[in-house]
């Protein structure tokens, strides 16, 4: 995926802004431009550490997240490149360190981006593709013992796509979403993000809709590469509260993770499998715990505990972030809020912006059974965005009562002014975009 179309806000925006210009299109699915860029870079995606790739529609980032807690923790240094951001471009880029990895800084990521702006010469290159070859060069100048390498969109043509022999491929659970790309069934999708397998390499996949799942089996057939399914190679299940994770080798439990949702005890179940299926990383239960644990991801059902927005909103109110954007995204966190509701029940608010490309009616569909309130918003400082009132169309569409809000704080001032019996729980979800805003606008951007 593209950086985000307010890149030119940022403090390398000019250079973002130059990049930009270089191709008439923000995403232009291909590989022929990066093999050119690696080459004139002298190959650095051939000099990394062993390299786990990760593709998928929902999960990716919070299973590099737990897979970048878990091996930190067993004291390795982990490399990652993960997209969009949401509010720096720097968040892409995190080098590993002992310890800990740290964001790469902005001296170090525009040297980085420079040398390819030089070596590809002002031929035409998406602003996706000379970050992603920014991020080979980075890695490779920088030592680390693993990099964990996110797909931006699909997989078969992303540009991630370049790596001959990773460690591991990883699959999370493919569903429908960007559809003008992929394909319109959930076949021809599975089928671009299983054309990451290499020859011989371990596939960890995620549960799977059965027409997803018998792609990625043909496809690791095809190419010679043991398949290590959910439910299947291994399990996980969630028993008095606990992770409790099996496998052939033998079975653990652990505690929950931290990251909010019955969802993230796959996401976390992934990242362990994927992990025990590479025999060239030695993890102790300590190491998985700590990792399960420690591992954070911002705007994924992320309760926003402290900043700005809480002043704005009704007193004594909860307020979640979440960057969900298709069916399968608000799938997820609806369940999250039902489990959230039998815990301590609260009226429920949606406040809602959307790319104008996603499903709006789909998403919203999933949130009808527990709230008839919405307000649709629009994401400032973003181009292709869905109009407010478009977004309202789809909300009325599916039984729900709806208004229109001009940005976030006239939203939560706007519930402020009404009179509930019990503070009410908002969720702000729709975009990444409209999560990286917020996170702006609280004062609590990711570090």
């Amino acid at each position: 995926m593209n950086a985000s179309p307010d890149s030119t806000k940022t403090p390398l925006g000019e250079l973002i802004g130059r990049l930009s210009a270089l191709h008439q299109k923000r995403i232009d699915l291909g590989l022929e431009r990066m093999h050119r860029l690696l080459e004139r870079l002298g190959h650095p995606e051939r000099k990394l550490p062993p390299v786990i790739h990760v593709a998928g529609t929902n999960g990716k980032g919070s299973t590099v997240a737990y897979l970048r807690a878990t091996l930190e923790a067993a004291g390795l240094r982990a490399h990652a490149y993960t997209s969009p951001y949401l509010v720096r471009i720097n968040e892409c880029f995190r080098l590993g360190r002992v310890g800990g990895g740290v964001l790469v800084g902005d001296d170090q990521l525009r040297a980085a981006l420079e040398e390819v702006e030089r070596v590809n010469a002002g031929e035409p290159a998406t602003v996706f593709e000379l970050k992603t070859a920014a991020a080979f060069l980075l890695f490779a100048q920088n030592p680390a013992d693993v990099v964990l390498l996110e797909v931006g969109l699909g997989g078969r043509l992303d540009s991630t796509n370049v790596v001959d022999a990773p460690a591991a491929c990883v699959i999370t659970p493919v569903s429908m979403d960007h559809m003008d790309f992929l394909g319109d069934t959930l076949a021809s999708i599975a089928g671009e993000k299983a054309a990451i397998i290499k020859r011989g390499v371990p596939v960890i996949c995620a549960e799977q809709w059965p027409e997803a799942m018998a792609v990625i089996e043909a496809q690791a057939k095809r190419m010679r590469a043991p398949l290590f399914a959910a439910n299947e190679s291994w399990h996980v299940n969630v028993e008095r509260g606990r992770l409790v994770y099996s496998d052939d080798r033998g079975l653990m439990d652990l505690p929950a993770p931290r990251l909010f949702g019955r969802h993230q005890f796959a996401n976390a179940g992934l990242a362990i499998a994927t992990l025990r299926a590479i025999p060239h990383f030695k993890v102790s239960q300590a190491a998985f715990e700590a990792g399960i644990v420690g591992a954070e991801w911002l705007a994924r059902m992320q309760r926003i505990t402290s900043g700005e927005l809480l002043a704005w909103g009704p007193q004594g109110s909860e307020i979640w972030l979440d960057g969900g954007h298709n069916a399968e995204g608000g799938r997820v966190a609806a369940a999250a809020l039902g489990d959230l509701e039998e815990r301590v029940s609260r009226p429920l608010v949606v406040v809602a912006g959307m790319m104008a490309n996603k499903d709006a009616q789909a998403f919203l569909l999933n949130f009808a059974g527990l709230t008839r309130h919405i307000i649709a918003v629009p994401i400032p400082d973003t181009e292709n965005v869905m109009p407010a009132d478009r977004l309202a169309d789809a909300a009325r569409s599916v039984g729900m009562h709806v208004e229109i809000a001009p940005g976030i704080e006239a939203a939560l001032r706007a519930l402020a002014k009404l009179a509930y019996e019990t503070p009410p729980r908002i969720l702000i979800t729709g975009s990444l975009y409209l999560a990286g805003h917020v996170l702006g606008l609280n004062g609590t951007p990711p570090a």
